[in-house]
């Protein structure tokens, strides 16, 4: 499997080079990337590489797995780059991408469970005890009813609460229309009123 090289240190990492392209606009960067710009890759590695492993990681459930098709996911931007119409933003573009690679993926794995869900939480250490086990009590039963939908009701709570997209961005990452993903929506939030409540 090929992985995509993107190290730490040296002369790129430098604070000249953090501010010259932390501050850049993703079609820039792509743009860069496109001519071969290594450093821009690696810009655009460490300002999406967080929420695309975690997408993966709820995807497949599987930590190794998740890194691999991580490094084939930027490896694709990287061959790809030129390609990008900039019709969605670059995370859309990303996290399907990432989906795709995710559901190729579990096809291929036989005997691993495909449908389980991760959802991290962070106990709010500001808290007295009694909030936080409150707090992670109901965090439990979150991931609990989550894990208890479908898979593609699922997918769509994850991107719209995880990953902030909307609802035409779904569509495009999801291959499905609109209505679909508003029909599902209704559907995971109403199938997840009613775990929670039974948790």
């Amino acid at each position: 499997m090929t992985t995509v090289c993107l190290r730490e240190g040296g002369a790129a990492t430098s604070p000249k080079w953090a501010a010259a392209y932390e501050n850049s606009s993703d079609k820039t960067l792509i743009r860069r990337i496109a001519a071969g710009d290594q450093s821009a890759m690696r810009a655009l590695f460490a300002r999406y590489r967080v929420s695309v492993y975690r997408w993966l990681l709820r995807l497949v459930d599987d930590e190794s797995l998740a890194e691999d098709l991580l490094s084939e996911v930027f490896l694709d931007l990287w061959r790809h780059a030129a390609s990008f119409e900039a019709r969605s933003s670059l995370s859309t573009w990303l996290l399907a991408i990432a989906r795709y690679k995710a559901l190729s993926a579990r096809r291929r794995r036989t005997n691993a469970e495909l449908d389980e869900a991760i959802v991290s939480t962070v106990p709010d250490t500001a808290d007295d005890p009694e909030v936080t086990l409150q707090k992670k009590n109901r965090a439990e039963a979150l991931r609990q009813s989550l894990l208890q939908l479908s898979p593609d009701h699922r997918e769509v709570i994850d991107l719209a609460y995880y990953h902030g997209k909307s609802v035409k961005e779904i569509a495009e990452i999801v291959s499905i229309s609109e209505a679909t993903v508003k029909t599902r929506m209704f559907y995971a939030r109403r199938k997840l009123a009613e775990l929670v409540e039974t948790t």
